[in-house]
């Protein structure tokens, strides 16, 4: 894994392939521990690295004393519940942890653990053309919806004009996965 730019004050700079991966919800306790709601079910990019990098929540909200953190250090996080807590390097007690309520957390993707044969993180197959079996072209995903029983992948037309498609990514539709082409391919029609 290669390590982030350092900026002129020695902070490493907002990296390039970061993912918004969790939201700070609030705070846990009295001694500054953050309470965060990851974006996944299991959480595992948010321990697999040190650094977390800010930005503020989208819209308007009041920027903590001294401003937004670029970056938070993390001492210790564990999972707690459908939730993360956290202990972060300053801060010190429960108004400062607050003060980051709905401040948006990323991770370099570089940092995401290794997925297994077959497993695709959302954020990899966003982007991706998607072929049938036929050649034709459907569309490219633009989102995932979880369904709860499966994923369901969101391709928008190339043209603007067609309607989004909504294809199920499980076995009987997915027939392969090619990351370093960008692009999947299904068994569907075009007039599905």
């Amino acid at each position: 894994m290669a390590s982030a730019p350092l900026l002129a004050d020695g902070e490493p700079a907002f990296p390039d392939d970061a993912v918004e991966v969790a939201r700070v919800a609030g705070v846990w306790g009295i001694k500054g521990w953050l309470k965060l709601q990851p974006y996944a079910k299991d959480p595992q990019a948010l321990f697999g690295t040190k650094r977390w990098f800010v930005r503020p929540p989208e819209g308007p909200a009041p920027a903590p004393p001294g401003g937004w953190p670029r970056v938070l250090k993390v001492v210790q996080a564990k999972s707690h519940g459908d939730s993360v807590i956290a202990s972060i390097h300053g801060l010190e007690d429960r108004n400062q942890a607050e003060a980051l309520r709905g401040a948006r957390i990323f991770v370099s993707r570089d940092s995401f653990p290794t997925a297994d044969d077959d497993e695709f993180y959302w954020v990899d197959l966003i982007g991706l053309q998607v072929l049938n079996r036929e050649g034709q072209k459907l569309g490219v995903v633009d989102g995932l919806l979880d369904t709860g029983a499966h994923s369901v992948l969101r391709v928008l037309a190339s043209d603007g004009k067609s309607p989004e498609r909504l294809i199920p990514f499980v076995a009987a539709y997915i027939d392969r996965v090619d990351l370093p082409g960008r692009c999947i391919h299904v068994d569907w029609g075009l007039d599905f």
